[in-house]
C-alpha cells in the first residue's frame, strides 16, 4: 500500500467517525465500513479465511 493510499484510508475513517451519531442501529453500517478500512489499513483479514473482509460477513 502506498502512503498516498494509507492516507485517503485515514481521511476516509476520519470522515466516517465524524458522521456518527451516537444512535447503535443507524451507526451500523459507517461503523461496519470503518471496520473493513481498518483491516485494510492494518492489512489483516479473518483468520481461517483467504476471502479479505468477504470471510467475516462484514
Amino acid at each position: 500500500m502506498t502512503a498516498e493510499q494509507k492516507t485517503a484510508i485515514e481521511q476516509e475513517i476520519e470522515k466516517l467517525r465524524n458522521s456518527l451519531t451516537g444512535d447503535m442501529f443507524q451507526d451500523m453500517d459507517t461503523r461496519d465500513r470503518i471496520h473493513n478500512l481498518e483491516m485494510q489499513l492494518k492489512g489483516v483479514k479473518p483468520m481461517d479465511s483467504h476471502f479479505d473482509c468477504i470471510g467475516c460477513g462484514s
